[in-house]
């Protein structure tokens, strides 16, 4: 399939693969920061790992980075079930234009595009309108609640490196108020350097993690929105055509009827014509045919007057 299909008539623009292509996104982007980190890693477990006086940065930095996981994990389901559903949307497509019987073979019946099929067959058969405005809206209510895991994470993962910054803050001004308190601040001034560090460092994962995630997020709710309009695009195009009838489709049926109308009875007039001319030629045909007929009964009797004069023979 290609990645950008178009129906014959240009009518429907739908990319079939974009959740794949946002998935290759992802995968470079993870790649980059791995060798990002990789190149780094001295300086980075001396930031991180090294001369922690406390426990504080390693648990608020877990907490980010496995904030992060979990979202990047609920993000790529997602993305793969879309890519399912773009492959059978554009099956659809597919089969219309080549026009199956059936557009729905061949494809899941709990796909999306199969669902808004059998449901517009279904409230057809009830003789009532189908509304398109409430089953676009259904379904982009329905799609949405998938997405509220990573937005929830999208929302708080900056907050975390704030929050990270505040406890850092505050384990460094309890060094430094150890250090106005005590004679021998030395052991104090490590606190306050530890805290320094660990707002430091949960400030910068939290940025870094927060603008992939956001990408990612991003663009994740531009391929359920690309989704989602192709079918409402197909669901008006080809679905509803075949099982509504609105008073404006009935009247361009009306008036198609009404110019077949038109078209039959001038045929009728013409072939009418011809049968008149038909039957003229006819008409001359069958005097021609009286004519010859007369002079040829006129000849026989005087062929046989002669013979009898002839043979005088009696009249």
């Amino acid at each position: 399939m290609a990645a950008h299909q178009m129906t014959g008539q240009y009518m429907i623009q739908f990319k079939a693969n974009y959740s794949r292509t946002v998935l290759l996104q992802l995968i470079f982007i993870l790649i980059t920061l791995c060798a990002i980190i990789l190149f780094n890693s001295d300086y980075l477990i001396d930031l991180y790992l090294k001369n922690q006086a406390t426990k504080t940065g390693y648990i608020i930095n877990s907490i980010i980075v496995g904030l992060f996981a979990l979202g990047l994990f609920r993000i790529v389901i997602i993305l793969l079930r879309y890519s399912i559903e773009e492959s059978a949307l554009a099956k659809f497509i597919k089969n219309v234009e080549l026009n199956e019987n059936s557009p729905i073979s061949n494809i899941r019946p709990k796909s999306l595009i199969s669902r808004r099929y059998s449901s517009v067959i279904e409230i057809s058969k009830q003789n009532v309108s189908v509304n398109h405005s409430a089953l676009a809206a259904t379904l982009l209510a329905s799609e949405s609640t998938r997405l509220s895991l990573p937005k929830f994470i999208s929302n708080i993962l900056i907050l975390t490196g704030v929050f990270g910054t505040i406890v850092s803050l505050s384990i460094a001004l309890l060094g430094a108020s150890n250090i106005i308190d005590s004679a021998d601040g030395m052991g104090s001034m490590s606190m306050v350097i530890h805290g320094m560090s660990t707002a430091l460092s949960t400030t910068t994962t939290a940025i870094i993690c927060y603008l992939i995630f956001g990408y990612m997020y991003l663009k994740l709710t531009d391929v359920q929105t690309q989704l989602l309009s192709g079918i409402e695009q197909t669901t008006n195009l080809y679905i509803l055509p075949r099982f509504t009838y609105q008073t404006d489709s009935m009247l361009h049926e009306v008036g198609n009827l009404v110019k077949a109308l038109h078209s039959a009875a001038d045929s009728m007039a013409k072939t009418q014509l011809d049968y008149a001319e038909l039957g003229n030629s006819l008409n001359a045909i069958t005097s021609n045919y009286a004519q010859s007929h007369s002079k040829l009964s006129s000849d026989i009797n005087e062929i046989k007057h002669l013979l009898k004069q002839g043979f005088r023979l009696p009249e």
